[in-house]
């Protein structure tokens, strides 16, 4: 029979290169997956790996989705770097979004555009305080973090249609659950005219630079990483097990609300029942890829944005199922999980 052995020494470079390993499988297995589907596999490719880049608009659609995931993932790397285990980021979203367009909403025609950073402070509030239930219920009742986090993602899916079909449904709106369109004020700046791009860019950047620096040259980095890696050295250093659970979920709720701001005040302009896109879910995948460092996401951002894009493409013009982009990147999950198993671990043939 075969056994799992664990490797003395695993190789770096290979350690470095996982995740290009396990894209170009995904994408021998994507080939496959077209093939099967009736489709020219080299049509199929194009649609996610070529058309979401070949233009300047398509590069700046491109930051559109990666923006959100940026922001998410970093507040994950927090969690998981601390070995805890968020895994309802999509509620956390919604809830930045819900509380970021609460306050667009109160904007009239003579309202600032200080009114924007009153948005994005909102919806970081929302997140955290989303955040905050988890870390209130493993605090005191032990409970699991990863059961309660992703409950709280229906529950949050829930407010938010409770809201968009009811209280806070547009009057003039046809009676489709929907806000009003909030005002230009409340709206998140573009950097380019004609263009959906916008100051999200330069949050995402500013925040990847600001994570680097927390996690590899703070004291605070310092103790959550070591609280993750070592809890036994952690107590015995006497660092504090409850302040990190408190700083890693809150820290990575308020990014995933900041990321709900930016969509709701961004690019859709107003609350759907269809703010949740699946981008806290995705944004795991993404932190993965990474390797939790703040460098590696915004590339893993940027290749699961393209699948998104990839995913729509590929449902308009090739008329297959938007159900594809969630293949893609689950099968990029699952080659990476698989790369990194084989890498730290040989196989090898036992005898009865």
């Amino acid at each position: 029979m075969f056994k799992l052995e664990t490797r003395a020494e695993p190789s770096k470079l290979l350690m470095v290169g996982s995740p290009v390993i396990a894209l170009l499988i995904t994408v021998l297995v994507g080939s496959f997956l077209f093939v099967v589907l009736g489709k020219n596999p080299v049509d199929g490719l194009r649609m996610f790996f070529y058309e979401p880049v070949k233009s300047v608009y398509s590069l700046t659609e491109l930051t559109i989705k990666a923006t959100p995931l940026v922001l998410i993932a970093l507040g994950l790397a927090v969690c998981f770097r601390a070995n805890l285990w968020n895994i309802g980021a999509e509620g956390q979203f919604v809830l930045g979004a819900i509380c970021g367009g609460w306050v667009a909403m109160q904007a009239t025609p003579d309202t600032g555009r200080w009114i924007v950073a009153a948005v994005l402070i909102a919806g970081m509030l929302g997140g955290m305080a989303w955040a905050g239930i988890v870390a209130l219920l493993r605090d005191r009742f032990n409970a699991s973090e990863i059961l309660v986090s992703l409950m709280l993602v229906y529950v949050a899916e829930m407010l938010l249609s409770y809201l968009v079909y009811g209280p806070w449904r547009d009057p003039q709106g046809y009676n489709f659950p929907q806000t009003i369109t909030f005002l230009d004020a409340a709206r998140i700046p573009k950097i380019v005219s004609g263009f959906r791009m916008n100051i999200g860019v330069y949050i995402a950047l500013a925040a990847v630079a600001c994570f680097t620096i927390f996690l590899a040259r703070t004291y605070a980095g310092f103790q959550l990483q070591v609280g993750g890696l070592a809890p036994a050295a952690a107590r015995y250093a006497g660092f504090s097990s409850r302040r990190a659970l408190w700083t890693g979920l809150l820290i990575s709720g308020g990014m995933a609300g900041l990321a709900g701001a930016l969509e709701a005040a961004g690019p859709q302009g107003q609350l759907t029942p269809f703010v949740p896109m699946g981008y806290g879910f995705a944004a795991i995948i993404v932190a993965f890829v990474g390797r939790l460092n703040p460098i590696g996401i915004v590339f893993s951002a940027l290749l699961m944005s393209m699948f998104y894009i990839g995913g729509e493409l590929a449902q308009s013009r090739l008329g297959l199922p938007k159900a594809l982009t969630g293949v893609f990147q689950g099968l990029l999950l699952f080659c990476l999980l698989a790369c990194d198993t084989f890498i730290h671990q040989r196989l090898r043939w036992v005898s009865k």
